[in-house]
């Protein structure tokens, strides 16, 4: 496999990864939102916001390697 197939793989890998990291995402947000609107903000609650912290922190690392990989095809 040539170098700019090996880049190209691991470009599709990261965007299916970021795609599965936005919808955890979501799915923790709209669960805050329901804690939050039924005033129940037990340890859940804060536990989905660190959560949902740490899910945002991920997305933006794939989304810089995304366009790290990107520039790497455009040298190749």
């Amino acid at each position: 496999m040539g170098k700019i197939d090996e880049v190209k793989e691991t470009l599709n890998t990261l965007r299916v990864v970021m795609s599965i990291f936005f919808g955890v995402f979501v799915l923790i947000v709209g669960k805050i939102v329901t804690l939050y609107e039924t005033q129940n903000l037990t340890a859940l609650f804060w536990i989905s916001i660190v959560a949902s912290i740490i899910s945002l922190i991920a997305i933006i690392v794939i989304v810089k390697k995304i366009a790290k990989k990107t520039k790497e095809i455009k040298d190749l």
